[in-house]
């Protein structure tokens, strides 16, 4: 019986950890250290490491930072806006840590097939409805979207997390479908 390579995990170079600069070597290990893996987010966009940073800061701006938006919503975001844009990585990966953060095994599932059968609360769906739009149909966003979101008790800044989260994971989307960015085998199984 003949094992089969691996498949690769970018269409692009990945960089060996021993070639990378000291902060992205540093950060990636402590990635490493803390979930028992290394993510192939970071090994693929360490490619560029200008480019790696910018994305981590902005990631960790809009996904670590206290607001109106639980860690778990800002996560499902992510998952919903990712199956819409039919990537791969992103469902699965993020998709995992929702089944953490949420402490839902079924939920991150859910919302990847059709959040609008998903057993969230109705201030989620409204939520999910406007980073859909956002995702999609952005210059149709007007006055009547945010009023339906104020109605169900986001504020302004809570708004504004929800657009940059789908509008900032419409760009990673896009590229881990270019680089055809493979979900590591780890992340299929975490918080089932």
């Amino acid at each position: 019986m003949s094992v089969t390579a691996p498949h690769p995990i970018s269409r692009f170079p990945v960089p060996e950890l021993t070639e990378l600069p000291e902060d992205i070597r540093a950060r990636i290990l402590a990635v490493q250290e803390k979930s028992g893996f290394v993510p192939n987010v970071f090994l693929v966009l360490a490619h560029r490491p200008d480019e790696f940073r910018a994305f981590f800061a902005y990631h960790d701006a809009l996904m670590d930072k206290p607001g109106g938006l639980t860690k778990a919503e800002r996560e499902m975001i992510v998952v919903a806006t990712s199956s819409a844009n039919q990537c791969q990585y992103c469902v699965v990966a993020h998709g995992a840590i929702l089944r953490i953060r949420a402490k839902n095994p079924l939920l991150a599932d859910q919302v990847a097939v059709n959040y609008r059968k998903a057993d969230i609360t109705p201030k989620q769906m409204a939520m999910l409805d406007f980073a859909m739009r956002v995702s999609s149909q952005s210059y149709a966003v007007g006055d009547a979207d945010f009023a339906s979101l104020q109605q169900q008790g986001f504020s302004m800044d809570d708004v504004w997390d929800i657009a940059a989260i789908a509008a900032f994971f419409g760009m990673s989307n896009r590229m881990a479908n270019v680089t055809s960015m493979r979900p590591n085998d780890e992340f299929y199984t975490l918080g089932r």
